[in-house]
């Protein structure tokens, strides 16, 4: 496994992978705090495109991620996972929104956990799910991080008068 940082407003994202894609991207805060594995080697070349675009969604000029990706999971959680990715840009959904856009209405606490252990955050946008009174739940990076996020997609996106 490879890896590299990649420094962003929200702190130093650790990405990790291999030549078939990126497989995580991970927090520097929150109960998903990723650090590299020691037994891991350092490759930023390997990453330079996802770093581009993680770049650009910064900096609020990309909303989409097309950069290879070597995403793991089972069949329930890859459905969860692109289900995530339909939610627009700078919108959110709630969590029996996605079991219901994945055809499995009861699945809400099910989706919650799939979303959990999104491996690849902001790319499969897991910040923009939230509760169903519209609280901000759960999320590895850290509630701030995820109001960060909220805000700042909302700010860049056209929505709400921003």
């Amino acid at each position: 496994m490879f890896y590299a940082y990649f420094d962003s407003p929200i702190g130093r994202l650790l990405l990790a992978g291999d030549s078939l894609g990126v497989q995580l991207i991970g927090f520097p805060n929150g109960r998903m705090a990723r650090g590299a594995d020691p037994a891991w080697r350092r490759a930023d070349g390997l990453f330079s495109h996802a770093c581009t675009q993680l770049e650009q969604y910064f900096a609020g000029t990309r909303r989409e991620f097309d950069f290879r990706m070597a995403l793991g999971g089972s069949p329930f959680q890859l459905r969860v996972l692109e289900a995530l990715r339909a939610i627009p840009y700078g919108e959110t959904r709630s969590y029996r929104d996605i079991a219901l856009a994945i055809g499995q209405p009861r699945a809400v606490r099910a989706v919650g956990g799939a979303n959990g252990r999104n491996p690849l955050p902001i790319v499969y946008p897991c910040h923009r799910v939230i509760g169903a009174g519209g609280d901000l739940t759960g999320f590895g990076g850290g509630i701030d991080t995820k109001r960060w996020l909220l805000d700042f997609e909302r700010s860049h996106s056209g929505l709400f008068g921003s």
